[in-house]
């Protein structure tokens, strides 16, 4: 199986209220984005990845890598105007491999196991798409038509995180649709959108 992953970061930094996008903010004695990528790179062998940034980050990244003496991923994509089009960006890397596997993943996530990574990719690679979430552990209320509000069981709901991984040819179909805004993230369905 050949395995890519398509780290967007995009990020402006503006809900954290910094000048520094928050993908380049330092933890741990290196950029946020550094950490990230090192975690795939020790999860999978031989992985490919395609970084996604703003076209104006580009030079600040490669600048950061030069500084921290930093492998940076041979792919660097555009950053689009959604993440749907950043992703799309990247896909336009990635060659029609009937075999290959695909995760998409947020650039300022350092945190995920190896272990989800590995287990993403290997249950993609038979032919799902994949898409890790964990339990929702605070109270959850809906806002009913009429201003009132209901609690709803938590355990019958799911957050969704990433790496959403796919084989690459169901993917690379799944975006050839047109830009909806209520796609929210690479496994939004036809069900999601109604």
């Amino acid at each position: 199986m050949k395995a890519y992953a398509i780290i967007v970061a995009g990020g402006k930094g503006l809900r954290m209220g910094g000048e520094v996008p928050k993908q380049f903010l330092p933890i741990n004695g290196k950029p946020i984005l550094m950490h990230t990528i090192e975690v795939f790179r020790k999860a999978l062998d031989g992985i490919e990845i395609i970084l996604v940034l703003p076209a104006d980050q580009h030079e600040y990244w490669q600048k950061l890598c030069q500084d921290y003496n930093f492998c940076s991923p041979e792919l660097i994509a555009k950053g689009g105007e959604t993440r749907f089009h950043s992703v799309k960006n990247g896909l336009a890397f990635l060659p029609d491999d009937e075999d290959a596997v695909v995760g998409i993943h947020d650039g300022v996530r350092p945190f995920i196991s190896k272990e989800t990574i590995q287990r993403c990719y290997a249950a993609a690679a038979g032919g799902r798409a994949v898409v890790p979430v964990v339990p929702v552990v605070e109270t959850i209320r809906q806002i009913l038509p009429d201003g009132k509000s209901i609690t709803r069981p938590r355990d019958e709901y799911r957050l969704v995180q990433t790496p959403q991984t796919f084989p690459l040819v169901m993917l690379k179909k799944a975006y050839e649709q047109s830009y909806s805004e209520t796609f929210t993230d690479d496994a939004s369905t036809p069900s999601d959108l109604k």
